[in-house]
Formats: structure tokens, sequence, C-alpha cells
């Protein structure tokens, strides 16, 4: 499996405990590092998990292809939708996963105000409400097909397949 995003990579952790065979984790931020190799060191995967810092999108060419790729609240963190859901279909052998906020006016005022807060805070962080339907047709650009849409209150869920 290939997580995009996966901070301490609890998802890979509970997937190499249920059979994934082998999971790669590129994570845009550092602090998450030291807790991450503690979690993996305890459970006697590192064998199993290999992380990798830096920007998923300019480093795709690098990153192996895996069957399931995992993007769990982290389309939210990237400007360029297009971009980080079309690199994470082009390495999603079988399956795509997504999570990321349904489009509401209440999503994007809370947003609005996160992001105040950073800008006033000095941070360069943003966060960003794409559009549902321009996620899912890159991905169907990138041969996949949707499988499943479930939609809470603030976040969703993309389960897509490969088709070709």
């Amino acid at each position: 499996m290939l997580e995009v995003g996966g901070g301490v990579g609890a998802i890979q952790l509970e997937l190499l405990r249920d059979g994934a065979a082998r999971a790669v984790n590129v994570e845009l931020a550092t602090q998450y590092e030291s807790v991450a190799s503690d979690l993996i060191r305890e459970r006697g995967l590192g064998d199993r998990v290999e992380r990798r810092l830096g920007d998923f999108v300019r480093d795709a060419d690098g990153i192996p292809d895996a069957d399931v790729v995992v993007l769990q609240r982290v389309v939210c963190c990237y400007p360029d939708a297009d971009a980080l859901v079309g690199a994470a279909a082009d390495h999603a052998r079988r399956l795509l996963l997504l999570t990321f906020p349904v489009e509401r006016w209440w999503i994007r005022v809370g947003l609005a105000a996160e992001n105040a807060f950073f800008r006033l805070r000095g941070s360069t962080f943003r966060s960003f409400v794409h559009s549902t339907a321009a996620v899912i047709a890159v991905a169907r650009r990138h041969g996949m097909r949707l499988v499943e849409h479930r939609r809470g209150l603030i976040w969703q869920v993309l389960a897509l397949e490969r088709t070709d």
C-alpha cells in the first residue's frame, strides 16, 4: 500500500496488521517521524514500512506503484487537487481511497477562518475545498472508476478502482 500524507502511519499499521505485505508513506511534514519510527519499531514492522519525506506530486516518478493508494484528509491540504489525485491514481494498481471535505458553505467558511488564523500566525499552510466532481473526473481520466461514495457532515470518502 502507498499512503500520501500518512502522518504517524496509523492507517498503514492497521493494514499491515490485517495482511498488507508492505507500506510506503510519503509525508511533507517532518514532525511525525519520531513517533512513526517508535510505532514501527514497537510493532516490529521496520522491514515492511518505508517512510519518505517530500512532496508526492513533485517526487511521483521515484515512488513505487501500489495495489492500494490512500489519501486520508490530504486532498484538502494540497493546492493542486488535479495534480495530486492524478499522481495518486497513476500509482494505484487496484484501488484509490480518498477522504476530503464535503463541498458545503460552512466548510468553506470554516476553512477560510482557519486560513486567516494560519496567515496571522505567519504559517504558509492553507486548507482547500476542492470540487468532488473535479476530483472524480481526474481519477476517471487516470483509469479509475468510482465504486463507493459516502458523505458525512464534514468528510466524504471516495473509493475508486482501476478499470484498465
